[in-house]
Formats: C-alpha cells, structure tokens, sequence
C-alpha cells in the first residue's frame, strides 16, 4: 500500500516537468488524454490543466483536472436557474472537462479537493470572462452521483449536472 500523501499538497497548472506517462487512475479515456493530449492542449491554449502534487514529490502527479470555457443553450438550463440568467440564446460556462485521481492514491478525498479548487478558479475567473455556471459531463453513473454529492445539479435525462456561480457564491461566503 503507498505511503499516505502528506498535507501540503498543492494543484498547479501543468507544466513540463510533471510526469505525465506513468499517470493511471483506470479509466482508459482519462489515461490517455492525461499521457497524450493534455500538454498540447495547455500550448495551443484549449485547456486550462491543473495537477495535484505532493511538494515532497513535485513530478508525481496524483491527479489533475481540466477547465475550459463553453456556452449551454438556454433551454438546457433548469428553470430554476434560468431565472437568474439574461435571455440570450446562449449562456456562458465554465466546463470541468476531466477529473481524475491515481489510482494508488483514490479514495483519500482527492478527487473532491481537485473539484473544490476548480469551483474556485472558475469562479475567481467568471467575472473576467463571463461564466453563468460551472458544467460537468460524468463520465459515468457513479461520477455523477460524485458531482451531485458535492452540489451539481443533474439535468434530466442525462450525465451533465451544473452549478451556477450564483451558488458557489453562496458555498464561498459559508
């Protein structure tokens, strides 16, 4: 069994250094993306990523997640966020487009720390870029029961949940 991760750790953007090809958290799409798209994703400006490390092992990545903007069209919003919301056809978002923990460090409340920074960033960053909410398509039934434990709201009939920055506010202030 590995060695506890220490307390100090710390998320940072990805950067070359970072040992990006032993990083398995068993979800193969996620392995892959982190191994062989994520770096050029970070030059070319698509995703912002943001890794997890232990300061007393900087380049062992113990999971990451990525950001993105992107626009939901109105009538995807539940109405009772929409009320909050200008009427135009489309409404501005933050995406959380993966997360992901090793799998050697899953099950220490990882994955939830990777998620509260990125509620943060997104939110630091909406009012300069203009972001109603914060969106995630779960990769799966237990990742959305994840995102839904920790405030995202399910839209009906499928995987992608939502959290408007108006209750992240209200989360920050608490």
């Amino acid at each position: 069994m590995p060695a506890e991760p220490s307390r100090d750790l710390k998320i940072e953007p990805l950067g070359p250094h970072h040992h990006r090809a032993g990083f398995v958290c068993g979800v193969e799409s996620l392995d892959r993306y982190f191994k062989t798209q994520a770096n050029q994703d970070v030059k070319r400006k698509i995703n912002g990523v943001f890794v997890l490390v232990d300061p007393c092992e900087p380049a062992e990545v113990l999971g990451y997640y990525t950001l993105c903007a992107t626009a939901l069209a109105q009538g995807d919003v539940p109405v009772a966020a929409r009320k909050h919301l200008p009427r135009y056809p489309l409404v501005s978002a933050t995406l959380v487009g993966r997360l992901a923990v090793a799998g050697h460090h899953q099950r220490q409340g990882l994955g939830a720390l990777l998620l509260a920074d990125a509620v943060q960033r997104a939110y630091a960053s909406a009012s300069s870029i203009g972001s109603s909410m914060l969106i995630v398509d779960a990769i799966s039934e237990q990742a959305a029961a994840f995102y839904e434990a920790n405030g995202f709201v399910r839209l009906p009939d499928s995987l992608r949940l939502i959290l408007p920055m108006q209750a992240i506010a209200k989360l920050l202030e608490s």
